[in-house]
């Protein structure tokens, strides 16, 4: 009896000590900030790391590395989509967000910063989605849960996370930065030409951008304007139900403007059961001066809705 006694306090006092660490421990989370600090600890068999990855599409790969989350997993993972040329790469989110328990899955276009393959505007969801696939394929690798991916994606990036949320019902989240509206940018005076030989300050531009392989300002053009529909983002709506929609602008964005969002959002808002959020911050198309802000709305939306 005095064996089973002894066990049965020994069991107790595990429990109890169990149970008071197990508290201090989600005590402690409750005050990790995953924007301003580091990991409170560190898994030593399943650390944060890093991992250079070629994603395949058709006969040719695009560059990438994954940011993998501390511990065992599998984790949520969200894939980053930069914008045109991609300049911004808003790696301070994506380092947030891997503190935060997700990984992050980062790469360039087609034909974009050494990716093999030709940059091509109406292509662009098509390298998302092979960047799901991807995930998938090599989950166990990479400790992914492939229940919970999301996309977030910044300018025409965000356009690039919106078709492809439209497309991939599998989805938890995707998320809209400033979020590029092909058609209307097809139907601006940006675009809309000046005569024969000239196309407008958008073509002249993506002339000037050595690093997109096989493109031009009227090749360019010419495919946004051939694909007006299929690349508006306002009639995506009733595709992107069952998923949650984030989309942050800037104020003083004067690439999207707020006023394109807002359009955006009430396309979205006529839409039965989807669920989107919209916030437009003090900041420009980069939000250069809002980093943080952006950083704490998009990261704990994130943790609240797509974990």
């Amino acid at each position: 009896m005095h064996l089973f006694s002894n066990i049965k306090i020994l069991l107790i006092s595990f429990v109890t000590i169990v149970s008071i660490w197990s508290h201090v421990i989600l005590a402690s989370n409750v005050d990790f900030d995953p924007i301003s600090q580091d990991i409170p600890a560190i898994d030593k068999n399943f650390p944060p790391s890093f991992h250079e990855v070629f994603i395949p599409v058709n006969d040719y790969k695009l560059t990438g590395f994954i940011l993998q989350a501390n511990g065992k997993g599998p984790h949520p993972t969200a894939v980053l989509l930069h914008g045109l040329p991609g300049n911004e790469k808003n790696l301070d989110l994506a380092q947030s967000l891997r503190r935060a328990g997700f990984n992050v899955l980062f790469f360039h276009y087609s034909g974009a910063w050494g990716s093999q393959g030709d940059y091509s505007f109406s292509g662009l969801h098509k390298d998302v989605l092979a960047a799901f696939a991807f995930l998938r394929k090599n989950a166990e690798q990479y400790l992914v849960d492939i229940e919970k991916i999301s996309v977030v994606g910044h300018s025409f990036g965000g356009y690039a996370a919106l078709r492809s949320g439209s497309i991939d019902d599998n989805l938890s989240c995707v998320v809209g930065l400033s979020a590029a509206n092909p058609a209307v940018i097809a139907q601006s005076s940006r675009v809309a030409p000046k005569g024969d030989e000239n196309i407008g300050g958008f073509g002249g531009y993506i002339d000037s951008l050595f690093m997109l392989n096989n493109t031009s300002g009227k090749k360019a053009t010419e495919e946004i304007m051939a694909n007006i529909k299929e690349m508006d983002t306002r009639d995506y709506g009733k595709a992107l139900v069952g998923k949650n929609i984030l989309l942050v602008v800037g104020e003083q964005d004067s690439v999207t403007p707020a006023a394109l969002q807002k359009d955006l959002l009430n396309h979205y808002q006529k839409v039965p059961d989807l669920k989107v959020e919209s916030h437009i911050i003090a900041g420009d198309h980069a939000f250069s001066y809002s980093r943080i802000k952006l950083q704490k709305l998009v990261v704990y939306w994130m943790i609240n809705h797509c974990l």
